[in-house]
């Protein structure tokens, strides 16, 4: 190292945001301390695949150092481990950008899932950037050195986790590339023993296309100077399936998508005629908790081109609902200097597209086909309300999608308890022609909504859709196996198909005759504030209900909408009352214009309430509520 005098040495502070990481990671992280040495391994294969990219255009940047590699050395003596790569090296510049700020890793975001979960986990390190700071989990101090392909100069960057930083020139033959020593603390010599490293290099990054070499052991047991490979060193979607195994595929998974958890499934598949590619996709069985941040930020499919990685390319491999997909694709066929401007228009990657989303859609249905279906009930989980988007984006797939959805519906009991709509269909009634569904803006709004009341009553399920994004969704969704859906808040309800009680079909009628005055009564008293009145179907107990026209927006959705501020298409909803109902009879009775207009308006009240609203006039409607008691 260099013996520059200290008035070289800049002291420079970490930003705010990586000072708080480092305290989280160093104070609060309980999980396997083994997730540092794949970490910093994982981060030396991406220099060493970049410096390949960027030598496509510079071949001059191999320079003095050919192969591609990383080592592994430790001293027992001096209590380091060092992990070196020939990559791509860093800059002054991108030291202080990649090692001291937030940069683009995903530090801000990293802290606001820790500060929303509440706690620190090794399982949320890797998916936001920031996997170089656990190296502070079992090291006091971390120094590295580096110089980036191109330049003569090299720099060396050294903290003890704290802080600060302290930033430098190095002196003398620095090879391209970087070296990250870590300082061991006290009770972590486990990192200190070669057997120890070997196997966390084959259990986690056996599969790095890259030589990871370690000293070789002599007869005594002790590491000399020769170097040997101990990884496969070669890209594991390029071996033949039957050679790999679960626990490969596994902890390839681990690395590509630094996920801490199991995959759920995957599929690897080799594409060979008009054009060659290989793809290994990989369905987590978790969400990753940047999933939340928002659909434009993915880095799910990284793009090899001959096994050149070329760029992380999800959104143009994969369609937004899809974004919970990990994994590579290798294409034989495109260019090497392909980049995000040539594959949005191009023809050959709308294939591979195509051919990715089946493969996916087919790993999701295998899973669902599982004899009891927990796995995918726990996919839906995490995933679900992902997949319903795809109802909107994907009209080529819509019918496989729907053929995934899970749902609630009147027959569950709770809001766990979820059915495919195959299974509505294999319960339909006799002469029950489509899927009956509603929308609401929860659980229980959904589950005691008196639409429902008639049909429960004939002993027909309803599928209850009681997430936000399901109205958006549903709009798109307009039959499933040819089978029509029909939404029971919306338009006509015409319940002729269904089986009906004789007597109860009478006793119905009778009362509709008996107070169909009401009706006319009832438009009178409540004016413009509804868009008509109508004696209802669909009751049995309540006295009224709310209906909208058959394409209005869910009325949930309209208080969304002007909540967030925006506009919400206007409309009013129709009010059906009970022709059997107490409360319907005496205002069908009553004499008194001011009582009457009390009961109307404790008619449309209800009916408010009982879909979710909020009353214009709370305390209007308790003194009406409390004179008509009295």
């Amino acid at each position: 190292m260099s013996d520059t005098t200290a008035d070289t040495i800049e002291t420079r502070p970490f930003e705010a945001e990586v000072a708080q990481v480092l305290h989280l990671v160093t104070h609060s992280l309980y999980s396997n301390k083994d997730v540092v040495l794949r970490e910093l391994i994982s981060n030396a294969s991406d220099a060493c695949d970049k410096l390949r990219f960027e030598a496509l255009a510079d071949e001059s940047l191999y320079a003095g150092q050919a192969d591609l590699r990383i080592d592994i050395r430790f001293d027992a003596e001096a209590r380091t481990l060092s992990v070196i790569d020939t990559g791509i090296g860093m800059s002054r510049e991108e030291l202080i950008e990649n090692l001291g700020t937030i940069a683009r890793s995903g530090t801000r975001k990293f802290l606001e899932a820790m500060a929303e979960s509440q706690r620190a986990d090794a399982a949320l390190i890797g998916q936001f950037g920031v996997g170089f700071y656990s190296a502070f989990v079992i090291a006091d101090k971390v120094s590295v050195t580096t110089r980036r392909a191109g330049s003569d100069d090299a720099w060396r960057w050294e903290s003890d986790g704290a802080s600060a930083y302290t930033l430098e020139a190095a002196d003398g033959e620095v090879p391209r590339g970087t070296q990250i020593t870590l300082h061991l603390k006290g009770g972590e010599d486990e990192f200190l023993a070669a057997w120890k490293l070997r196997s966390l290099v084959q259990r986690y990054s056996d599969h790095i296309g890259f030589p990871i070499r370690m000293a070789k052991l002599g007869d005594d047991g002790k590491p000399g100077d020769e170097m040997e490979t101990v990884n496969q060193a070669a890209a594991l979607w390029t071996r033949a399936k039957s050679e790999i195994t679960d626990e490969e595929y596994q902890a390839f998974y681990k690395h590509i998508s630094h996920d801490f958890n199991d995959a759920l499934s995957w599929s690897h598949n080799r594409v060979e005629g008009n054009q060659n590619f290989t793809s290994l996709l990989f369905v987590p069985a978790k969400a990753p908790f940047d999933m939340a941040f928002g659909r434009d930020e993915r880095q799910g499919l990284k793009l090899y081109v001959k096994r050149v990685f070329i760029m992380d390319a999800a959104e143009q491999m994969l369609p937004n609902y899809l974004r919970f997909v990990r994994g590579v694709v290798d294409s034989d066929d495109l260019p090497l200097n392909v980049s995000r401007e040539i594959l949005q228009s191009n023809r050959q990657v709308e294939r591979i597209k195509g051919a990715l989303v089946k493969r996916t859609l087919d790993i999701l249905d295998r899973v669902a086909g599982d004899e009891d279906g927990s796995k995918y009930l726990g996919f839906w989980g995490e995933f679900g309300n992902v997949l319903k988007e795809g109802i909107v984006e994907d009209a080529s797939n819509r019918e496989r999608i729907a053929k995934l959805l899970r749902f609630p519906t009147t027959q569950s009991a709770n809001a766990d308890e979820l059915h495919s709509l195959d299974d509505v269909i294999g319960r339909m009634k006799l002469g029950q022609e489509g899927i009956y569904y509603l929308t609401a803006d929860g659980w229980n709004a959904a589950r005691n909504s008196p639409q429902l009341e008639a049909l429960k009553a004939r002993g027909v399920e309803v599928v209850l859709m009681h997430e936000r994004v399901d109205e958006w969704m549903i709009g798109y969704l307009s039959e499933y196996a040819g089978k029509p859906l029909k939404n029971i808040a919306k338009g006509d309800l015409k319940l002729d198909e269904l089986p009906e009680d004789e007597s109860s079909k009478q006793a119905r009628e009778e009362a509709a005759e008996q107070v169909k005055g009401a009706v006319e009564k009832l438009k009178t008293a409540l004016g413009d504030r509804v868009a008509d009145v109508k004696l209802s179907t669909r009751l049995t107990d309540s006295a009224s209900c709310l209906v909208l026209g058959e394409h209005d927006m869910a009325l949930h959705m309209q208080r969304l909408l002007k909540a967030a501020g925006h506009d919400a298409p206007a409309g009013k909803p129709t009010l059906e009352v009970n022709p059997r109902h107490a409360l319907v009879k005496r205002f069908d009775a009553e004499t008194d214009p001011g009582r009457a207009s009390d009961l109307a308006l404790l008619l449309l009240e209800q009916a408010q309430l009982a879909e979710g609203a909020q009353l214009d006039d709370p305390a209007g409607f308790l003194k009406r509520v409390n004179s008509l008691i009295g």
